[in-house]
């Protein structure tokens, strides 16, 4: 299988050899290094037509390959193919999903759940400010942020998930070693030591704008769903939104003034039926189970809050006031929430409620809205 892979890599690395033409090879079989040793006819004989064929062979080499993989281990650069298991599985359901991810950072960040926070590249104070607090909201919540990296809303967000010790991912429309723009260089070298870069692009490959909405099909293939903070109707962040849409996800958009023009392609995707944001917890009640879950493993793991080990906060809880806490890590929620989300009795909740009140770990609003103290 590690032959396979990486004439998978060898292969999506040569000019001019798109993700058709791989396509139409691996469906005539397996794929290993005597592929090195093909003839034009080999080639062709494998699908590809006689340009294609030649360019191949003109191309392709064994030394090659491996000059690639020891400048991608001197980078610490991953290369994950779509045989693999580190592969995300929501990124196998998109048209046409990358043959090979590299990676570099915590490539385990692909396995979270994650929400794409997309939008323009000039925003407006209103718009730098809703995409840093939500993408605050949102991280707190145990979601992963996924962006572009590019100038504006992308910045925005990436800097927000960083600066509150959440997770985000970037993914590039160039090569790992072509920090595009190049003001961004600083966020680059903070992702990768925290969060995770991602590109499709081999080392070396230059930026040009044919590439990026390629790259947003990454962005929204990543996640369950994708939020366009703020968007002009021509904004790129409307091709994420429409590839996100392709893919059978969630759209959300966040409203804004009517008279600016930096809203109107997100007031426009509402219109057309994605979900308006005005909180963080408008997408977080779309995942709650998911939610709960990371919750729950964050305490077994015993992950630090407020400067504690989080599972010494319940060692005075029952099994039922530390799964109503959890919940309410996502609040707060009003009683009528809680009944829908924890799926108990009246009577079973209120108790619950009143002893986790008494124990000091929540708090009753006005209107019967429950939050964390």
């Amino acid at each position: 299988m590690n032959e396979e892979r990486w004439m998978l890599v060898a292969l999506h690395e040569l000019d001019g050899i798109g993700w058709k033409s791989i396509d139409r090879v691996l469906k005539h079989g397996a794929i290993s290094y005597q592929m090195f040793n093909y003839s034009y006819d080999d080639w062709e004989n494998v699908g590809l037509t006689r340009d294609r064929a030649e360019s191949v062979v003109r191309q392709l080499s064994k030394e090659r390959m491996e000059k690639r993989k020891e400048q991608l281990a001197i980078r610490g650069i991953e290369a994950i193919t779509i045989w693999d298991d580190e592969y995300p599985d929501l990124l196998k359901e998109i048209h046409q999903p990358p043959w090979v991810l590299y990676c570099l950072g915590q490539r385990d960040l692909l396995k979270t759940l994650c929400v794409a926070m997309v939008g323009t590249r000039i925003p407006t104070a209103y718009g730098r400010k809703v995409g840093s607090v939500l993408a605050d909201e949102l991280c707190q919540a145990g979601i992963t942020i996924v962006s572009g990296m590019a100038k504006g809303i992308d910045s925005v967000c990436h800097e927000a998930s960083l600066a509150c010790g959440g997770n985000t991912i970037a993914v590039m429309g160039t090569g790992m070693d072509v920090i595009y723009p190049v003001e961004n260089r600083s966020l680059f070298e903070k992702i990768t030591k925290s969060g995770l870069v991602v590109t499709e692009y081999p080392l070396g490959t230059p930026s040009h704008p044919g590439l990026f909405p390629q790259r947003n099909r990454i962005i929204a293939g990543l996640c369950v769903g994708t939020l366009v903070v703020e968007a002009d109707v021509r904004s790129g962040s409307l091709i994420t939104a429409d590839a996100a849409m392709e893919a059978g996800r969630d759209v959300y958009a966040v409203p804004g003034p009517i008279t600016s023009p930096k809203s109107k392609g997100a007031l426009e995707l509402i219109k057309q039926g994605a979900k308006m944001v005005t909180c963080g917890r408008d997408i977080m009640e779309e995942y709650q189970s998911r939610l709960l879950e990371i919750s729950k493993e964050k305490t077994k793991g015993g992950s630090k809050v407020g400067g504690k080990m989080q599972n010494s906060l319940f060692e005075d809880l029952t099994t039922d006031e530390v799964e109503l806490y959890h919940i309410l890590e996502q609040g707060p929620f009003s009683l009528d929430q809680l009944l829908l989300l924890s799926h108990w009795d009246f009577g079973h909740l209120h108790s619950v409620l009143l002893s986790l009140i008494i124990k000091k770990q929540i708090t009753q609003l006005a209107g019967a809205i429950y939050k964390i103290i």
